[in-house]
């Protein structure tokens, strides 16, 4: 449980930080959101790929993975 809530921070940071990153005006509830998903597939995608870990680690796919979902989001919305 207390791996689940790190994520969900990490997650929320990685969001606010992708939208900065890619210039995207977003409100900062919306930010969270997409970070935490974000977080969630750079997670699955960290386990799948590799099997070691860390914050640091975690921390650049969750903003990877937001970013991600961000661009995918820009590209439905046109």
């Amino acid at each position: 449980m207390p791996g689940f809530v790190l994520l969900i921070v990490i997650g929320a940071a990685a969001g606010i930080l992708a939208t900065r990153l890619m210039r995207m005006d977003l409100d900062l509830p919306s930010a969270m959101v997409v970070g935490v998903l974000g977080a969630l597939a750079g997670g699955v995608a960290l386990r799948l790929i590799v099997t070691v870990g860390g914050w640091a680690i975690t921390f650049v796919l969750a903003v990877l993975g937001a970013m991600a979902l961000l661009w995918l989001w820009q590209q439905v919305r046109r």
